[in-house]
């Protein structure tokens, strides 16, 4: 889909307030669902405190997303401009000042500490790890083929870990793998599309694509989806799993998380989306239904009235 038009026309019409919103990225603040897992599968969905401390665990890393977002829009202003949508950001298009630009970077970096003090310690330091992570992202892990990638699928679990030190629930090693995996293939198919997208000027505007090729993110973009799809598989029908989420019928979901994930691809592949994954599953309904049906799913099972044992003696 190209959005230069009507983003250009947006911009066109934004005011410093609307522009400071837009560096925040708030769409993209749809990622930090994952830290509403931990209160999910534990159990805790119904507990109010639990859930409002997710609440304001969520909210926290809105903000420190945020932060670190408008680091990023700060030290690449001028590769933004030169790139086809990037170019209508805030700072690269000159709507926002530098020192605005780290007024809100500021500003959004202290209410997610201020956030996470407000659960607790230990929870705020793992949220100023999560920004020095964003940070060395920022800098110069995502110069480094391979780690940069590796770099994005870690913070998801850093924000999963949030969620579950929020509430003081131990997170699930499968969580932590299934949702390294996850991220690290929207990761991929992130730089497979930004290849497609700058084609030969990739490198120019972004250092690590010019160390990737589209047959190399394929080799990939391939054996991570199937270890995601393994891995869900796997710790759906595991019996300690079952004992602990209190169904032996979680195996049920998995049809929602292949098509989930082929939509992915075939997106990607076929009609050259997947840059950005936040507005690519609002917009395209078929992704957004499976994910939709896949929580509905997870909460009937986990919540709903236990059904018998299909394989008890």
């Amino acid at each position: 889909m190209d959005l230069t038009n009507s983003t250009s026309a947006v911009v066109g019409t934004r005011t410093k307030a609307t522009a400071a919103v837009a560096l925040l990225r708030p769409h993209q603040w749809l990622k930090n669902g994952v830290v509403l897992a931990p209160l999910v599968f534990a159990h805790r969905l119904l507990d109010p405190h639990a859930a409002a401390l997710t609440l304001i665990a969520i909210a926290a890393c809105c903000a420190l997303s945020s932060a670190g977002y408008a680091l990023n829009d700060l030290i690449d202003a001028e590769a933004d401009r030169a790139h086809p949508a990037k170019r209508f950001r805030p700072l690269a298009s000159g709507e926002l000042s530098p020192a605005e630009g780290i007024l809100v970077l500021v500003l959004a970096g202290c209410t997610g500490i201020a956030l996470c003090l407000a659960i607790g310690p230990e929870v705020a330091m793992l949220g100023a790890g999560y920004l020095v992570l964003q940070h060395a992202y920022t800098t110069f892990l995502k110069r480094i083929v391979i780690l940069d990638v590796i770099t994005v699928a870690t913070g998801f679990i850093v924000r999963a870990y949030i969620g579950g030190m929020a509430i003081g629930v131990r997170v699930s090693p499968w969580l932590v793998l299934v949702t390294f995996l996850l991220a690290l293939f929207l990761a991929l198919a992130r730089r497979k599309q930004e290849l497609a997208t700058l084609g030969a000027a990739a490198g120019s505007h972004r250092i690590v694509l010019a160390d990737y090729t589209p047959a190399l993110l394929d080799h990939m973009i391939m054996p991570v989806m199937a270890a995601t799809l393994v891995a869900y598989m796997i710790y759906s029908v595991t019996g300690e799993v079952a004992g602990r989420l209190g169904t032996n019928y979680f195996h049920l979901t998995v049809p929602f998380v292949v098509f989930g994930l082929f939509r992915y691809l075939y997106l990607v592949h076929r009609r050259n989306e997947g840059e950005d994954p936040a507005r690519l599953l609002v917009s395209d309904a078929p992704l957004l239904a499976s994910v939709v049906l896949w929580a509905m799913a997870v909460v009937a099972l986990l919540y709903g009235p236990a059904m018998p044992n299909p394989f008890a003696g």
